[in-house]
C-alpha cells in the first residue's frame, strides 16, 4: 500500500493516477486548502475516486493529533510519496506562517510517522529547485551550495532536506528528496506561469513578465516528473550502518528555456499574441533555473522526453477543454 500526500494537488494527482494504472493500491490524503481554487482540486479527485484500489482521506498533516490518529489506523504503508506542501515562492512573502505549518511541521509529522512504520521501504518527498537560490553556477547540481535561499518557501524546503537527513541517520529508514524544476502540464496549478499566461492570452488580457523577460527556466513536463518520482520510489537508498540511507536528486528537463521563448510557444498554441506588461524582478525570485540530471539519469534511469514544443500545446488543449474556452 502506497500513501500519497497532496493527492489532490497537481503532481500528487498525476502520481496517484499512474500508480493506480500500475495496479498499486493507494491511499491519498490532502487538506484541500484554499490557496487556489478548491474546485480544481475537487475535479482532480473526481478523476480518481471510484477507481479500484484508491482511498481518499481529508487530512491536514500539520494537525499533529489528527495525523497521529490517521497513522495509528493505517500502519501498513510500504511506500510514502510526500508531496503535500504550501507551494508558491511569491505567496511565502505574504503568509510565511502557512509555509512553516505545512512545509516544516507537516514534513516533521511525516518523518515521525516513518520512524514508526515497520513495513516502510521508502519515503520519497518533494524538495524544490528554489533551494539553489541565486547561484550563478550552471547547471544546478545536487552538490552545489544551497545555504543561501532567497525566499521563505525555499528555506522551508531546505529545512525538509536537513531534517530528513537527520532522521535517516538516527532511525535508518530510506528516503529520497526530489528537487522539482518548474513543472507544468494538464491539471496544473493556477499560480504558475503556463497557467497564468494561457489564461490571460486567451482572455485578451496582459501578462505580467518579470525582470523584463530576461529570465530562464528549466520547464519540465508533468509526465517526465511522474516517471522520475516512480523511478525513485522503486529505488530506495541502501540501508547500512556506515551510510545514512538518504539521497537527493534533481528532476528537471535539463533544458534552459528563455522565458520569452516559452511565451512564444504558448502564443503559437493559443493562436493569439500576448499583451506583455514588462515588470521588474520580484523579491524572492531568481533569474535562472537549469538542472544537472546526470546523477538522476545514471542512478534512477531518468530520461525526460517532452520539450515545450510538445508539452505546451498539450497544456493549452487541456485548458481549453476544462474551461470551455
Amino acid at each position: 500500500m502506497i500513501l500519497v500526500t497532496g493527492a489532490a494537488g497537481f503532481i500528487g494527482f498525476h502520481v496517484v493516477r499512474q500508480l493506480l494504472e500500475q495496479g498499486e493500491p493507494v491511499v491519498g490524503v490532502d487538506s484541500l486548502n484554499g490557496y487556489y481554487d478548491p474546485k480544481l482540486k475537487a475535479a482532480r479527485l473526481a478523476q480518481l475516486e471510484g477507481r479500484k484500489g484508491f482511498e481518499f482521506r481529508r487530512l491536514d498533516l500539520a494537525d499533529k493529533d489528527a495525523a497521529s490518529a490517521f497513522f495509528s489506523r493505517n500502519s501498513d504503508f510500504t511506500g510514502i510519496v510526500h508531496l503535500a506542501a504550501q507551494a508558491g515562492v511569491r505567496h511565502s512573502l505574504v503568509d510565511p506562517y502557512s509555509y512553516i505549518d505545512a512545509n516544516v511541521t507537516g514534513h516533521l509529522v511525516i518523518l515521525e510517522s516513518c520512524r514508526r512504520l515497520k513495513d516502510l521501504n521508502h519515503l520519497v518527498y518533494a524538495s524544490s529547485s528554489s533551494i539553489y537560490g541565486d547561484n550563478d553556477k550552471l547547471p544546478f547540481a545536487v552538490g552545489d551550495r544551497v545555504e543561501r535561499p532567497v525566499s521563505i518557501y525555499a528555506a522551508t524546503k531546505l529545512a525538509d532536506e536537513l531534517m530528513t537527513a537527520s532522521y535517516c541517520h538516527l532511525f535508518g529508514f530510506p528516503a529520497t528528496g526530489l528537487r522539482f524544476f518548474t513543472v507544468y502540464g494538464p491539471w496544473g496549478r493556477p499560480d504558475m506561469s503556463a497557467f497564468l499566461f494561457t489564461k490571460a492570452i486567451l482572455a485578451g488580457e496582459p501578462i505580467a513578465v518579470f525582470n523584463r523577460g530576461d529570465m530562464v527556466r528549466d520547464f519540465t513536463y508533468i509526465d517526465d516528473i511522474v516517471s522520475g518520482v516512480l523511478a525513485a520510489l522503486d529505488r530506495p537508498p541502501p540501508r547500512g550502518i556506515s551510510e545514512r540511507p538518504h539521497r537527493i536528486y534533481n528532476l528537471g528537463n535539463h533544458r534552459a528555456i528563455a522565458l520569452m521563448d516559452f511565451i512564444a510557444t504558448i502564443e503559437k498554441a493559443c493562436e493569439r499574441k500576448a499583451k506583455i506588461d514588462f515588470q521588474s524582478m520580484q523579491p524572492g525570485d531568481v533569474k535562472t533555473t537549469f538542472s544537472d540530471i546526470e546523477a538522476t539519469s545514471r542512478e534512477l534511469g531518468y530520461r525526460p522526453t517532452t520539450g515545450i514544443d510538445v508539452g505546451v500545446p498539450k497544456f493549452v488543449a487541456w485548458y481549453r477543454q476544462y474551461y470551455g474556452v
